[in-house]
């Protein structure tokens, strides 16, 4: 089956309001540009966007939280995002900050099936309140429930019709789990390749998990923070 779309607007048309968006990325590496553009052109609102960060004030994500399109972030970290702030200490987005090791086996567990599991990761914290709190040999866990979401948005480095994806370095940090857990997952990817092109054994996500696929346009390569030595 051929999972290829002309352009990421077409990809995303029946994306509505309301819906949980599952964005993947790591500070700016890897994250879904084009198909975040789309959705800002696109205009649902009040979504819920999963994200382990927000992007900058100036990349990824923050397209949708400057046109008011996302009700609620999910998200471990929320640093570098001055529009995303400014929302937050308004009360205009509602935020739930999850321990970033917690929130990819969330998401790895929406995408298997789980329904919940067990961490130590916050107990006796802000995070454990209203949670279920179980001991098991003599310590103490808390209940997370696993993620899923409507649509999940991920970037690849190449793609092929059938929709098998491969990462590249640190874009395979978010990106695998969030196709997983995506009731509808669009990739797009740098190279768009036909069937049988990419070797069985390098591909990180199977087309099974992927319904739609989109080439994008050449995208820079951002760069969050840049730190130097100071000059002698």
């Amino acid at each position: 089956m051929d999972k290829a779309f002309p352009t990421a607007e077409a990809a995303l048309a029946d994306v509505q309001d309301g819906m949980t968006l599952l964005v993947g990325g790591f500070g700016l590496c890897g994250i879904p540009e084009e198909l975040i553009g789309a959705v800002r052109t696109l205009g649902p609102k009040n979504l819920v966007c999963v994200s382990n960060n927000a992007g900058t004030t100036d990349a990824g994500l923050v397209h949708l939280l400057e046109s008011e399109q996302v009700r609620k972030m999910i998200s471990s970290y929320v640093g570098e995002n001055k529009v995303f702030e400014k929302l937050m200490l308004s009360g205009k987005l509602e935020v739930e900050l999850t321990p970033q090791g917690t929130l990819a086996e969330r998401l790895r567990a929406g995408g298997a099936g789980i329904p919940a599991f067990f961490t130590p990761t916050g107990v006796g914290t802000p995070v454990a309140e209203g949670k279920e709190v179980r001991e098991f040999d003599g310590r103490a866990y808390l209940m997370e429930r696993g993620i899923t979401g409507d649509f999940a948005l991920v970037h690849a480095w190449k793609g092929d019709r059938l929709g098998n994806l491969v990462y590249r370095k640190t874009s395979r940090n978010f990106n695998p789990m969030m196709a997983m857990a995506g009731r509808v997952t669009v990739a797009e990817v740098e190279e768009l390749v036909e069937p049988g092109e990419l070797p069985p054994d390098g591909i990180h996500t199977p087309g099974v998990f992927v319904q739609r696929i989109v080439q994008c346009r050449v995208q820079e390569k951002r760069i969050e923070r840049r730190t130097v030595r100071p000059r002698a």
